[in-house]
């Protein structure tokens, strides 16, 4: 494991040799996968373009593009949990660094491979199954264009791979924590000029923290399809189905085996001034003996001022997930958002998005043209008293049916993101939560939390 000082000299190195460079523009995406470097072809002979598209066929049509990701998070938690773990004060270090390559045999055949290491060091309770995979292989596929005629195309993905839909509610690469998702598995892309589709099947890992310890499940897990229809100048329609199984699912109902089939659908359009983003989903399926029906409806709203100085941006998020109103019952009502966004609802948030009605206001402000300021509160309640709170992921916390307190709390946010060059971001925010009477009541000697953390980031 590299020190904490040798990894600073590194970055900074870093940050002084390529915040110099020179290159084509460029925005590097979320799925590194996604970059496309082939019209780097023509560009100028510089050291970074060459390690961005070097070609080894005399028709530039075979191509390597190399990249990578160092990034460094100090993290500085009080009373997390509201003081039930009794830790007080802990801080730590986060660690991420990746490199990949993308080969391109043909405009038919590309395989893309991508090394990751996460790392934690300090935190008193021991590392999150989200802190900490000293090594692992994080993509490794092969993508086969199938079918091409002019703006349509048909691609088939097979292998270990990223993947992230939507606003991430129910399935993200999980940017914000330390160690991302991956699934192992088939997807096949059809995409046009206003429609992508994507059907795939996929095994999931359980995450180890130490090196190429990861272990795939022995059945298919995870499998759907999901839908983007493009109306130009209108917005943007998803269409989704998701099934999953799980050998063990735990609620506040209990613990069982679950398979669950999710159908939803997302009406959203960012930019432009007017902002929106409307979803629901329904879920049914079975949980042991008992059937699942739940359900979720998420409404968005706001105003960019793009015209304005400072291009303020202010927004509305009201959400609305079920939670179970009966542990004797028939059926489960809890919510499974199967593979979340870790900060849907806050860089850090302390509540997950399983029984919960939240009312989320925020806004940002560009001061200048590298640095953004956003600020939120975010407001909490239980949706059924007979169900408890979940964490970020999905899993079950601290049980609520004891309680007929809703009130979860309320988080006061302040972010910021500097911009330093193309290569470097800082990011920093503190988050403070204010307890409401279900975590007093539930929690003796409940504290509020205070959270703190500072993210450098550099990409090439």
């Amino acid at each position: 494991m590299f020190s904490s000082a040798r990894i600073f000299v590194l970055m900074l190195t870093a940050i002084l040799t390529f915040g110099a460079v020179k290159s084509q523009a460029q925005s590097f995406k979320l799925m590194r996968f996604d970059e496309d470097y082939s019209t780097w072809s023509d560009s100028a002979k510089t050291l970074y373009n060459n390690i961005k598209f070097l070609p080894f066929s005399p028709d530039k049509k075979m191509y390597f593009s190399f990249g990578g990701e160092a990034r460094l998070e100090y993290v500085a938690f009080n009373n997390e949990d509201w003081g039930r773990l009794g830790v007080g004060h802990n801080n730590f270090l986060l660690q991420r660094y990746d490199l990949h390559t993308d080969i391109h045999f043909s405009d038919k055949i590309r395989v893309f491979v991508q090394l990751r290491s996460a790392l934690q060091g300090g935190r008193k309770n021991g590392s999150r199954p989200v802190d900490q995979d000293e090594l692992n292989i994080q993509n490794l596929f092969v993508d086969l264009k199938a079918w091409k005629k002019a703006d349509k195309s048909l691609n088939l993905r097979i292998g270990k791979q990223e993947m992230d839909y939507g606003s991430g509610r129910l399935i993200s690469v999980r940017e914000g924590p330390n160690v991302r998702l991956y699934f192992t598995g088939a997807k096949l892309m059809y995409t046009s000029k206003n429609l992508s589709l994507d059907g795939f099947a996929m095994f999931a890992d359980t995450i180890n923290p130490g090196k190429f310890d990861n272990k795939r499940s022995k059945n298919i897990n995870l499998w759907g399809a999901y839908a983007k229809i493009i109306f130009p100048k209108s917005g943007n329609l998803d269409a989704y189905y998701i099934g999953i199984t799980r050998d063990e699912s735990q609620f506040e109902q209990g613990i069982n085996k679950e398979v669950r089939h999710t159908v939803g659908s997302r009406f959203w359009k960012n930019g432009g001034g007017l902002i929106y983003n409307l979803e629901a989903a329904y879920q049914f399926g079975k949980f042991g003996s008992k059937g699942i029906s739940a359900w979720t409806a998420s409404a968005e709203l706001g105003y960019s001022f793009e015209q304005t100085k400072f291009k303020p941006t202010i927004s509305l998020r009201n959400d609305y997930i079920s939670g179970n109103n009966n542990t004797n019952g028939t059926h489960l009502n809890t919510f499974n958002p199967i593979y979340p966004k870790g900060g849907y609802f806050g860089f850090s948030p302390q509540i997950g998005p399983v029984n919960l009605i939240d009312i989320h206001p925020y806004g940002s402000l560009s001061l200048t043209n590298k640095l953004i300021v956003q600020a939120d509160v975010v407001f909490n309640w239980r949706y059924a008293l007979q169900d408890g709170v979940y964490r970020p992921s999905g899993t079950f916390n601290l049980g609520g049916a004891a309680s007929n307190k809703r009130y979860i709390g309320t988080a006061y946010l302040l972010s910021a993101v500097y911009g330093i060059n193309n290569f470097i971001n800082l990011n920093t925010g503190i988050q403070y939560f204010k307890t409401g009477n279900f975590i007093d009541d539930i929690i003796p000697g409940s504290r509020n939390g205070l959270f703190m953390n500072t993210r450098l980031v550099f990409k090439f």
